[in-house]
């Protein structure tokens, strides 16, 4: 009976492991560019919390300062997704999107209370230390700034008719507040 359960093992490991890699699949992106503009997106919407919620307005704002062209390449890349995905309802879905984002971070900070400012102001002084902006989507990328629950975009963009009835994450709970 060892013996058959030994043999088997690595199969019953495996098919446990199996819905964790598609579930973790569900939050990548069908193109690098997108991926790079959720993770991006995320990293400065995390910024933006550890900067409201410690007092850092001005590390905020030297990042954004530092980071502005590449970053606003990076709202294009997101527009341009929402656009893709949503139609007409772009920009609402966007909107949407990047509040919930920003409300999901800011729970989350919540959550780790007093600890949160000593646990996150590092990220700034990383991303300072970043050679050039290019190492700043391979920093974000590291750095798992989505949260878990969240995801970022779907592995492919649906068809319209698809999108119109199909629920997309924190992306359409704007409209039922």
């Amino acid at each position: 009976m060892e013996t058959d359960l030994a043999r088997h093992l690595p199969l019953m490991i495996a098919a446990c492991l199996l819905p964790l890699q598609t579930v973790h699949a569900q939050h990548r992106c069908a193109s690098p560019a997108d991926q790079q503009a959720f993770e991006l997106t995320a990293l400065r919407s995390e910024l933006m919390v550890i900067a409201v919620n410690c007092h850092e307005d001005e590390q905020y704002n030297e990042f954004m300062r530092r980071y502005q062209p590449y970053l606003a390449t990076t709202q294009h890349e997101l527009d341009t997704y929402f656009k893709r995905q949503y139609g007409r309802r772009a920009q609402q879905e966007e909107d949407a999107y990047i509040t919930s984002l920003a409300n999901a971070q800011a729970t989350e900070a919540l959550k780790q209370g007093s600890d949160f400012c000593s646990r996150n102001l590092s990220l700034f002084k990383e991303a300072k230390m970043l050679p050039t902006e290019h190492d700043l989507a391979e920093y974000a990328a590291g750095k798992d700034v989505v949260p878990g629950s969240f995801g970022a975009c779907e592995p492919a963009a649906p068809t319209p008719v698809a999108a119109r009835g199909r629920t997309a994450g924190h992306a359409t709970k704007k409209g039922a507040h």
